[in-house]
């Protein structure tokens, strides 16, 4: 997917629609969601580099906020 290490992407399949939860998997004990959103596009499964650029906005946010 192109984020920082240490973050995962999981893809749900919910009645035929696609969703992504991004979220840092260990920071301490504690899972944090980074991002969640449901995935448009019909073809293609790149996550959009706009999502991409707010996840590791976010991520840098969370690691600096739990210094």
């Amino acid at each position: 997917m192109g984020v920082d290490g240490g973050v995962f992407e999981i893809a749900l399949r919910h009645r035929g629609d696609a969703f992504r939860v991004i979220y840092a998997v260990k920071i301490g004990q504690d899972i944090w969601v980074i991002d969640a959103f449901q995935k448009r596009s019909k073809t293609g499964i790149k996550t959009p580099q706009m999502k991409i650029d707010l996840i590791r906005d976010r991520l840098k946010q969370l690691k600096e906020a739990l210094k």
